[in-house]
Order: C-alpha cells, then structure tokens, then sequence
C-alpha cells in the first residue's frame, strides 16, 4: 500500500541529502572503510602489552614511552564522572574496562603516583561494584570474584582481564598473583583442529590465542600441582607456541584486535617470551594501531561490513550507476576466502568484516557480501561462482536446530558460537537473493535450509514475539540486550524474501515494532528507551518493508510516516550523523561505527520513499 505521510517532499529532499553524506565517505578505491570509536578497554590492554614488552625484552625492546605515555593521558582525560570506565566514551563504566584501566596505570612506573587522584577514584569505584565499601581499602579477592561472576562459564574474557591484572600487579605478588587466573588447558591447541568442538573448550572458538598465551602464562607463574598435566603442558609448550605463529596474520594483528593481540602479547612477554616472534609482530600491530589522539579502537576496521551494509542500503531506492558499481564489486571479489582460513579452518567462499589479514570469514560478513553482489547488478560466470561458494559456505555452517552461528558450526555451547536470529534471518536474505541464479542442486539445498532456518525463527521469538540478536545490544536496556535490532532483522528478512513455509506470525513481530515505539516517533533498543537514528531507522526499514508487501495495516503506516518524520527532522538539522554505542564486539565490547547512523538512514528512508511513489 502507498505510504501517506504530511509534506513528502521533505523527506525525499532528506533522502537526497543522506545518500549524498554517504557516498562522500567512500574512499580513493571506491569503497567504504568506515570509523571505529575509541576504546578505553583497547587503550589500557595496549598500553599495558608494550608496557611489559618494555620491561622484559631488555636491549631489544622498542622504543614506544611516548605511546605508553599519551595512553594513559587518553585515559585519564576519558574516565567517567563516576570514576570508572566505560568500553567507549558514550559508555557506562563497567567492572571489566574499569579493571583493565586500573592495571594499566598500575604496570607503567611513575603512573600511580603522576594519577593518584585517578587511581584513587577508579579504585573506590571497583569496591562498590565488586561488592564492597568505597571507604574500605579494595579487596582484591572480591574483585576478582565479581569478574568471574560476570562472565559466568565462558572464560573467554574472565581469564585474559584477570591475567592482566596479575601481570601488571594489582591482584598481588608472586605466585598468589595468580590464584584466581584459571588455569586454560592450553595443551589443547596441539590437537588436530576438528577436536575443539568434541572437547568442550572453556572459550569460543576465536579465541584460541588467548588459550595458548594465557595458558602458558599462568602455568609459567603457577604451575598445576598435578605432574601428569604438569608434564603434558610442558611437552606441548613449544608445539602450541608454532601453532600461536602459524595462525598469527602476517602484520600481527589477531582479529584484527586489539585487545586479543594485547593479552597474548603481555602474556608472552610476561612469562619468559618477550622476544618471541609472535611479541613482536603483537607490538608491530600495536604501535600501527595507536590513533593520533592517543587511544586505539576495538578493532582496525569494519571495512568489508560497513561497504556491503551500505550498498544494501543504497539499493533500497534504485541500483547504483554502474561506474560506481564496478570497483565497489571488483574489491569485494577480492575480499572473498579463497582457501582454508588457517585461523578457524573455514572452508574457502566465505567473507570477513575487513580487508586486512586479521579478519575471519563468518557468517554475517558473508550474508551481507552476497547480498551486496546481487544488489550490485551484474551477473555473470564470476559473481555467479562466488555466490555459489558463498552460498555453500552458509549452508555448510547451518547447526542442527536450523540456526547460524558466527563462526563455527556446532561449537553451540558458549556465546558467539551458538546460532542467533540477526545472523539467521540475514542468511535467508542472501540465499533467497541468489537462489533462482544458481544450479538446480544448489537450489534443493537453499529451499531445505531456509525450511529449516524459518522453523529456527519461529521457535526463537521471544513471549511478544520479539528476537534478540547476538552483535547489537543497547546499554540502557534490560541485560544490555536490543531486541529492537534483533526484531528488526528477522521482519526485514522474512518480509524481503519469500522463505518456503513461512511460518513466524509477522503481526506479532509488528505489534512488538509498535509498541516500542516512543512518544517522539523515534525507538531506541526496546520500548522506553531513548530514540536513536540506527534503531529508529532499522524499525522504520522494517515496518516498510510489511506495508511493501501488501500488509495493510493502518496502525504500521502510522508509526512508519511518524519514525520517517523523525529521522527527516535528524537530517534537517543535522544530528543524524551522532552514533550511539550499539554495537556488540567479542565478548559483549561495547562500541559505536561512525558510518552506521548513516547506513542505516539511508536505508530506511529509501525504502519509506519508495512507497511514497507507489
């Protein structure tokens, strides 16, 4: 149905006006690379690695004080008024990144004394959050029980802030530094890769870097008393430390992020390997990583993610012309796996979130890349072969109850492992685009998965028939999750493709959309929180996307013409362009992406135009 919404020239002027800001953000290739904040918790892991490389690789340590120095001058000029630490500047503190900024003033000599009022002050606030009394002296134990506590069974990240805390001695001298850093059977790693999943490891699959270095660093400062895994370590000690080289990206970067090359890093260098050469390609990566104003982000770039996300969101009002298409297309081809990934063992066909060496193919990244090369409107035998690799790697990664997961299938038991719906519906979207372009055989097998992936969905639904999605949360929300973006995602997918037995209840998700809504006309995470452009645009994309396809419903086209109206008003007076710290990176980091608020208004304002012309 056509979409009635008061003075449309405005938002079509609005439209006009955001599409412009977003292809000004490409760069000198074509593509866009996008802008990461800057992370607290990034900086004080940094500092802290070449801090300790500093103290322990004698003669042959780099030279990087000034870096050391303007971190802790970031990080003292970024600290909250409650004097902890949040992951961003936009962040609430929180008992990790907190932790981590006070280990790291701890670890650098002078700090302490040069920040005492800081220190002080981040010290008052990990008592009353760690359960104590901002009066009485921090206990150490309790801190670290209260990390432990957070992160519950997966020690993916528990571990690593502890290990540092230990390395830069908060938590204690000695051996009984160490009596709260659990010991990470780093032996592990030396066995064949296809083991992981059946042996159960105590942290995601992406992490196995951080098991290799902080479990030699524990077990380096506190040996396990049992002589049989006591010799088992020490037998595969050097084994493990060749698989750490042979899974290190060729500048250093694990991930791409800094803060998994800054704890394997200082776990090495702390415990006999400062000049080891998987330390020093970590402290090449580090210095290149450093930002001018001092701090580092959670990872380099979103480069791949942020250029596929914004083709999508262009093609929602036409295709783009094809001298622009053409270098965008070429450079995401070139983007694609070609071969193992010798990090996670990835089949060849899938897409990381980036351009650099760090990057992992997952299924997010893939999904957005096959969507973006059939909006890109140029089919032949080369696209047509990489989306038929492309497709294949998503349906090889399908888990047994018909959901995606990141990175590994059937890891399932630990967060960013198991399957979710934002990563299942966006799989739907790119196998529905390509699906009538691929061979008969290929086409069997989408139809199968897409039955499956739907009965995922419908059994996934929250009791108001919402979903929460696994890489955007929202931090005034319930348990920080934003089943804004989740509920979004799944309506977009099942409304913009036609999924075989579609049997998720589509009203209910709406009703969901409509009563989040806010009084200004804006959504934020979930209902009652304060609007922001990215999830007001996201509901907006999806309510267009039911009006679309014929779902009449007086109560959606209302709530749609009111969200257009208020992300027009952004446009016009210019605080659309304002992130909001949505984002969710490994192991729930908060951050926020320059580029999103834009994407994703151009997206839905494409889609809202649309059904104005209709």
């Amino acid at each position: 149905m056509p979409l009635s919404i008061p003075q449309p020239d405005r938002l079509h002027r609005a439209l006009a006006t955001a599409r412009a800001a977003l292809l000004a953000e490409r760069n000198a290739q074509g593509h866009w690379v996008g802008e990461l904040s800057a992370s607290a918790l990034s900086t004080a892991t940094a500092i802290t690695a070449l801090a300790i490389v500093a103290k322990n690789a004698g003669p042959a340590a780099p030279a990087h004080q000034p870096l050391i120095e303007r971190g802790l001058d970031w990080l003292a000029q970024n600290r909250n008024a409650d004097g902890g630490w949040g992951d961003t500047i936009k962040s609430k503190s929180n008992i990790s990144t907190t932790a981590l900024c006070w280990a790291a003033f701890g670890v650098v000599s002078g700090a302490d004394a040069k920040h005492s009022s800081i220190v002080h002050h981040a010290e008052a606030w990990l008592s009353i959050h760690s359960g104590g009394l901002s009066a009485a002296p921090l206990d150490r134990d309790q801190l670290a029980r209260a990390i432990i506590a957070r992160y519950g069974k997966d020690r993916t990240f528990s571990v690593p802030i502890l290990t540092m805390c230990a390395l830069s001695g908060r938590l204690g001298e000695g051996r009984a530094a160490w009596r709260h850093v659990i010991a990470l059977p780093y032996e592990l790693a030396a066995l064949p890769h296809w083991w992981f999943a059946a042996v159960k490891l105590p942290v995601v699959s992406y992490a196995l870097p951080a098991l290799i270095a902080i479990g030699q660093a524990r077990q380096f400062h506190k040996s396990t008393r049992n002589p049989i895994t006591g010799l088992l370590r020490e037998m595969t000690r050097a084994r493990t430390l060749r698989v750490l080289e042979n899974i290190q990206p060729p500048n250093g970067g694990f991930l791409e992020a800094t803060p998994l090359t800054s704890f394997v890093t200082m776990s090495l260098a702390g415990s006999g390997h400062a000049n080891h050469p998987v330390v020093q390609k970590g402290v090449g990566f580090l210095a290149a990583a450093a930002q001018s104003d001092g701090s580092w982000p959670i990872d380099t770039n979103l480069a791949t993610w942020v250029t596929t996300l914004t083709v999508n969101a262009l093609a929602e009002n036409g295709p783009l012309p094809a001298d622009d298409a053409s270098p965008i297309r070429d450079w995401l081809l070139a983007q694609q796996y070609r071969a193992v990934h010798p990090y996670t063992n990835a089949a060849p066909g899938g897409w990381a979130w980036t351009d650099l060496p760090g990057g992992v193919p997952d299924a997010d990244d893939t999904a957005g890349a096959l969507i973006a090369l059939r909006n890109l409107n140029a089919i032949n035998d080369v696209t047509r072969d990489a989306a038929a690799a492309g497709v294949r790697w998503l349906l090889d990664l399908q888990n047994s109850d018909g959901g995606i997961p990141t990175f590994c299938r059937g890891w399932g038991h630990l967060p960013f492992d198991r399957s979710s719906p934002d990563l299942t519906a966006h799989a739907l979207r790119a196998w529905s685009a390509w699906r009538d372009e691929l061979p008969q055989k290929l086409r069997t097998r989408i139809h199968g998965a897409m039955e499956r992936a739907v009965r995922y969905l419908d059994a996934k639904h929250g009791p108001q028939g919402e979903w929460i999605p696994l890489w955007f949360g929202n931090q005034d929300a319930p348990d920080d999750i934003n089943p804004l973006y989740g509920t979004a995602r799944v309506l977009h997918a099942l409304t913009a493709c036609d999924a075989p037995e579609n049997i998720v209840r589509l009203d209910t998700a709406e009703c969901w959309l409509l009563t989040a809504q806010n009084a200004d006309g804006g959504w934020g995470g979930a209902a009652g929180i304060v609007s922001s452009t990215e999830e007001t645009a996201l509901a907006v994309d999806a309510l267009a996307g039911c009006l679309a396809k014929s779902r009449q419903s007086d109560a959606v086209e209302t709530a749609l013409a009111r969200g257009a109206l208020w992300l027009v008003e952004r446009v016009e007076n210019g605080a659309w362009r304002e992130p909001a710290p949505i984002g969710f990176y490994f192991a729930k980091l908060w951050y926020f992406e320059r580029l999103y608020p834009l994407i994703f208004t151009v997206g839905a304002l494409g889609r809202a135009a649309n059904l104005l012309r209709r």
